[in-house]
């Protein structure tokens, strides 16, 4: 299938699920320096997806799909953190990093795609 708008990037619908689960899970969190953290991280995957695909370059997409995957590795940090400290259970622990998991295969795979094709307008 042809990619045509960001709305058809795997990684990018994976990402807005991810969201909804990252709202849902901290939305009782009353430690608002930490929710907002990890939302904001989640919101930056989508986000970064989104204006990559949008650039003019592989190159340059390929840029703002790294940066998405550094998201990624924030949220995998900040749920262990959140772990310890009471913030989450086991059990959307592992379903978060499960998540982050296939969002950074589905990056990877895509940064090597464009890493070794040539843009179509």
């Amino acid at each position: 299938m042809k990619i045509q708008r960001f709305e058809d990037i795997e990684a990018w619908k994976e990402a807005r699920k991810l969201v909804k689960v990252i709202y849902d899970s901290f939305s009782h969190l009353k430690d608002y320096n930490f929710r907002d953290q990890i939302q904001r991280a989640a919101l930056s995957i989508m986000s970064n997806i989104a204006e990559g695909f949008d650039r003019g370059t592989n190159k340059e997409f390929v840029h703002f799909l790294v940066v998405a995957r550094g998201s990624v590795s924030e949220i995998k940090s900040l749920i262990y953190a959140a772990t310890d400290v009471g913030y989450l259970d086991r059990e959307t622990l592992d379903d978060i990093s499960s998540r982050c998991s296939k969002i950074t295969a589905l990056l990877n795979g895509f940064i090597k795609y464009l890493k070794t094709s040539t843009r179509q307008k």
